[in-house]
This record gives C-alpha cells, sequence and structure tokens, in this order.
C-alpha cells in the first residue's frame, strides 16, 4: 500500500520543481522577500518591504494610474470657485444616489485645500484602546476609536478595513475622516489590521477580516458598542474585503471557529475591486497577473475556483446585507465601470438595499487627498449607516 507520506513528499518535490523552471527573476526576488519576513525579531519589521518589491515588480502597469490619482487633487486648482464647484458636484452625487436618506436641511461640510491625510493626528483623538488583540497571530489588532463621553454598551459599530492592494494592511492613516465622523455621531469604530501578501498568500487577508468581525460580535461590548449591529467598511483592497465578507457570511475555514458569526449588517465599499475574473483587456490581464503571482500565488488556470470564490461579481445572494457602493468618475486604477456593473446586478438581486455614488471627478484615495469631495462623501456614509441602523432597530422593536 502507498505510504501518503511519501506521495505528499513526491507531489511537494514535483511543485517546486516547477516553480522553479517557471520562475522569473523577480519571482526569486519576491521568494527572498517572503523568507525574509518570516525571519524571527525583524521579520515583522521586514515584511513592508515585499510589498514594495512586489508592487515594483508585478504592478508597473499601475503606475501611471497611481501618480495620476496621487498627483495634485488635493491642491486648490482654480481657485476658491473651482472648489466649490468641485464641492458642489459632490453633494449632488450624494443627494441623488441616496435621495431617500439625506434630507434638505443637511449642514455639509466646506471643502478645504488641506489633504485629509495631514488631518490624521487631529482625528486620532477618538482612539481609546490601541493595538486591542482580535487573534494569536502577530499584527491581528485594532484599535477602538470612540467618544470620550461614550457611555452605555448600545452604540453601533462599524469594522473600518484599510486597503494597500492586499500587500499593505496598515491601520495607521485609511478611514480616519470616517471613523472620527462616526465617533462624533457615537458610533464604536474598530480600525483593523490584518496579514498581507507576499508573506501570507490569499485567503489569509479575508480569514482576518472575518476573525475581526467574529471578535467584535463577542467582544465589542466591553468597549461600549452593541454587538447585535456591526458594519463593515473599506477602501480599495479593503472594500473587496469588505464586501466578500458582508457577501460569504457562511462560508467556513479550519482557522475559525465552527460558531464564528461573521454576519455584518450593512456594507460600505469605497473605491473596491468587485472582479477576480476577467482578462478581457491589457489592464484587467495584468490586474490578474498580479493577483497570480502576488496575492493567491496560484495560477487562475489551475485553481479558477479559487478566483471565483475571491470575486464579489460571483457571490451575490438575495441575502445580502444593505449596501453602500462609492467610487470615484476618474479612478484610474479600479475603473468605475466596475463599481457600476457591481451595484446594478446586487441590485437585481438582493432583498435589501443597495445604493451607488459616483464621485464626480473623484480619483482613487481621493479620502486621502482630496478635502474638497471627502467631506460631503464622510457624511453621507454617515447618513446611510445611521439610517440603516434605526431600520434595524425599528424592526426589533416592532416584532418585540
Amino acid at each position: 500500500m502507498p505510504d501518503p507520506r511519501e506521495s505528499r513528499r513526491r507531489s511537494r518535490a514535483l511543485s517546486h520543481a516547477l516553480w522553479f523552471a517557471r520562475a522569473r527573476p523577480g519571482d526569486y526576488l519576491l521568494a527572498a522577500a517572503r523568507m525574509s519576513a518570516g525571519l524571527p525579531m525583524i521579520g515583522r519589521h521586514l515584511e513592508p518591504f515585499g510589498g514594495f518589491l512586489a508592487l515594483g515588480l508585478f504592478a508597473p502597469g499601475f503606475a501611471p494610474g497611481l501618480l495620476a490619482t496621487t498627483g495634485r487633487p488635493h491642491l486648490p486648482v482654480g481657485g476658491v470657485d473651482r472648489q466649490r464647484v468641485r464641492h458642489g458636484d459632490t453633494v449632488a452625487a450624494v443627494a441623488s444616489g441616496l435621495a431617500d436618506v439625506v434630507s434638505g436641511s443637511v449642514q455639509w461640510p466646506a471643502p478645504t485645500s488641506l489633504a485629509p491625510v495631514f488631518n490624521s493626528t487631529a482625528h486620532r483623538k477618538h482612539v481609546r484602546h490601541a493595538s486591542v488583540p482580535y487573534g494569536d497571530q502577530p499584527g491581528q489588532v485594532v484599535d477602538v476609536w470612540s467618544r470620550a463621553d461614550l457611555v452605555g454598551t448600545d452604540a453601533p459599530v462599524l469594522l473600518f478595513v484599510p486597503g494597500g492592494a492586499w500587500v499593505f494592511g496598515s491601520r495607521k492613516l485609511q478611514g480616519h475622516s470616517l471613523m472620527s465622523h462616526l465617533a462624533e455621531m457615537g458610533w464604536v469604530c474598530l480600525s483593523l489590521e490584518y496579514r498581507t501578501s507576499p508573506k501570507h498568500r490569499w485567503p489569509r487577508q479575508l480569514i482576518d477580516v472575518k476573525a475581526a468581525i467574529s471578535w467584535a460580535r463577542a467582544n465589542v461590548g466591553r468597549y461600549g458598542g452593541d454587538p447585535a449591529f456591526v458594519a463593515v467598511a473599506g477602501c480599495s483592497a479593503g472594500g473587496h474585503l469588505a464586501t466578500l465578507a458582508g457577501l460569504t457570511p457562511d462560508d467556513r475555514t479550519p482557522e475559525l471557529p465552527a460558531d464564528a458569526d461573521t454576519t455584518v449588517d450593512a456594507v460600505v465599499s469605497i473605491y473596491g475591486s468587485y472582479d477576480w475574473e476577467d482578462r478581457s483587456t491589457p489592464e484587467r490581464a495584468r490586474f490578474m497577473s498580479f493577483l497570480e503571482r502576488v496575492v493567491v500565488q496560484r495560477r487562475q488556470r489551475a485553481r479558477p475556483e479559487t478566483f471565483r470564490a475571491a470575486s464579489p461579481m460571483a457571490r451575490m445572494t438575495s441575502d445580502a446585507p444593505p449596501f453602500l457602493v462609492i467610487h470615484g468618475t476618474k479612478d484610474f486604477l479600479i475603473p468605475i465601470h466596475e463599481a457600476e456593473t457591481f451595484a446594478a446586478r446586487l441590485r437585481s438581486v438582493s432583498r435589501s438595499r443597495v445604493s451607488y455614488i459616483p464621485v464626480p471627478g473623484g480619483t482613487h484615495g481621493f479620502d486621502l487627498i482630496d478635502g474638497t469631495r471627502t467631506g460631503p462623501v464622510v457624511n453621507a456614509i454617515g447618513m446611510f449607516l445611521d439610517h440603516v441602523h434605526r431600520e434595524r432597530r425599528a424592526r426589533v422593536d416592532t416584532a418585540v
């Protein structure tokens, strides 16, 4: 009778031989980065360099779009009048996308020429507890945001998932405008850090998001939050992760307890990615190659089921929670038609609310660099989440 251990050893040897036969110089560099990230003591500090290396080697096609989105959109080009026009266009788009939520008496924040990222220190005054573990692995931590005078244990909860092309997962900068605003509204926010590629291949990122949701359901009460209402939001790769978590609460993984509650009550995806299967254009082919070589570390043609399972476009169901999809019309990294298609398809399937806001002139990362558009969008997210929360409470009260 064949020895199973010998069969596994031969299979691994064959897999390694095939990798060496197909590998390019960049793959060897990436493998070295993964190995260095696993070193005791210093590996954690070297891990971000693997992410930078991966983007430089395997995503050079994204560079022109990245430069276009981060060049000068936060500067007051055209003066105060131009800022007011951009701000007015954003307010109009928000009012249209949330017509049944936004009232005519809303006081929208004034546009600013200062990039929101430069206000991060001021926003972080709402961080009440830093680096709270939600798991046993290094880096599985959240910061807890809330107002200093928050009392009780019934504040609605938002888990925020930062972006970073699935190779960065830091909670240090992104989402601060949103979480600060929600904290002022009386929410408890959890800013998530998670494991990333190339050291940790997919689906470790999603597993960490689900682990954090489960942790919040079980533990957020001690920080003033209501475990009965947990929403999730994210930007870019974080939007993808938030969306996928919202669409797949019943997916099980050995890394989570069988009784883990990973359901969410609402999802907000900001310039997220929704399609992990399409290779129809050169840009899509480059994106899929990046996923294959850096994030999933498997070929799509060999593991199509893995890519399909990770594609929100393929995971829609009628039981999806309420969704708010936000995307800039000038996003050169993830074109807006991907968000439009996702929102339209989800609306045709889901029994829950699906709202969509195209941000006129918004670029990828506008919430970090664009002071004219970020304020209205952040306020809109707050109104959407508050509306969903009030609807949920009304249903619960009626049932009782």
